[in-house]
C-alpha cells in the first residue's frame, strides 16, 4: 500500500444533512483521517424513491467518488445501505460500508424488544428486521416510517411544536410495544435525538449506527493497512443542490460555515436500469 493510498480521504454521502451525524462520529474516532462528504440534496428526500432510483443514485455517487481517488466509502444513509449496498459492492473496486448490520448487531446487544424509526423505503425492505433476526433469532423487532422526518430536519424545523407532535404520533406504537431499545434508522434522526429522548421513557436504550460502522470503518481501514499516517486535509464538502442552503444548515452542527462546492455527477450507462414511473 502506497503512502498515497493511506493519505487518500475516506468518501461518505447522503442525501443531505443527515451523514453529518456520521461525519461527526468520523471526526471523533479517526481525528486523523481526511474526508470527502457528498449530499445529494438535489434528488432529497432518498426514503419514498423507489429502489431502482436509489440504486442508480448510488451508482452514480460512486462512479464520481472513484474519480476523486477516495480509499473507502460510508454510505451515511439508511436508506441507500438497505437498498444498494449489495449491488454496488460487487461492481466497485474499493471498500464501501453500510449502516444496516452495525446497527443492527449494536442494537441487539442493548436489549430484545427493539423499535426502528426509518424512511418508508428502509422500512419496506425489512433490512433491519432480517439483520437482527439473523444475529438475534429470540429478539422482536417494529418498525415505523417516518416520512415526515426528513423535510422537517432540511427546513431546520426541528424545534417546531409540530415536529415534537409528529414524533409522538410516530413513536407510540413503538411505546405501545413496551419497546426496550430504539435504532435511529435514518442518519437524519439523530438531530432530533432531543425531541425524541422527551418522549420516550430513559430506560430505553438510543442506538445510533453511525457510531457502529465508524468503528467498523477503523477496523477495515488497520485490517487494509491504509489508515493514515501524515497530516490530514481539509473536509470537502460537495452538493448535487444549493451550496448556500446546506452550508447554512449544517454550520449548526459542524460548529463552522463550510465550504461547499455543487458537483454534477457523472452520467452512468443505464441501458440495465428500469426506473419505476
Amino acid at each position: 500500500m502506497t503512502e498515497s493510498n493511506r493519505k487518500a480521504p475516506i468518501a461518505l454521502f447522503d442525501s443531505g444533512v443527515g451523514g453529518l451525524t456520521v461525519l461527526l462520529e468520523l471526526y471523533r474516532q479517526l481525528p486523523q483521517e481526511s474526508f470527502l462528504y457528498f449530499a445529494d440534496t438535489a434528488r432529497l428526500p432518498y426514503g419514498t424513491r423507489s429502489s431502482d432510483e436509489i440504486l442508480q443514485f448510488v451508482r452514480e455517487i460512486l462512479t464520481w467518488m472513484t474519480q476523486q481517488d477516495v480509499k473507502m466509502v460510508l454510505m451515511a444513509c439508511n436508506t441507500s445501505s438497505a437498498l444498494a449496498l449489495e449491488t454496488v459492492r460487487s461492481e466497485f473496486n474499493l471498500p464501501i460500508l453500510g449502516l444496516i448490520l452495525p446497527g443492527a448487531r449494536a442494537a441487539g446487544l442493548e436489549g430484545r424488544r427493539i423499535g426502528v424509526i426509518a424512511t418508508t423505503a428502509t422500512v419496506q425492505s425489512n433490512a433491519y428486521s432480517r439483520a437482527i433476526a439473523e444475529i438475534y433469532p429470540e429478539a422482536k423487532v417494529w418498525q415505523i416510517a417516518c416520512p415526515e422526518f426528513v423535510p422537517l430536519i432540511e427546513q431546520n424545523r426541528i424545534t417546531d411544536p409540530y415536529t415534537k407532535e409528529v414524533a409522538r404520533q410516530y413513536l407510540s406504537p413503538l411505546l405501545e410495544e413496551n419497546i426496550d431499545t430504539l435504532i435511529y434508522g435514518c442518519t437524519h434522526y439523530r438531530h432530533l435525538a432531543k425531541v425524541i429522548q422527551e418522549i420516550l421513557p430513559p430506560t430505553v436504550k438510543l442506538v445510533d449506527p453511525a457510531e457502529h460502522v465508524v468503528k467498523a470503518a477503523e477496523q477495515e481501514l488497520k485490517l487494509m493497512g491504509i489508515n493514515n499516517n501524515q497530516a490530514k486535509l481539509p473536509t470537502r464538502f460537495c452538493v448535487s443542490g444549493q451550496t448556500t442552503k446546506f452550508a447554512q444548515l449544517s454550520q449548526q452542527w459542524l460548529g463552522y460555515y463550510p465550504k461547499v462546492e455543487k458537483v454534477f455527477l457523472p452520467l452512468i450507462d443505464r441501458s440495465s436500469i428500469s426506473l419505476e414511473s
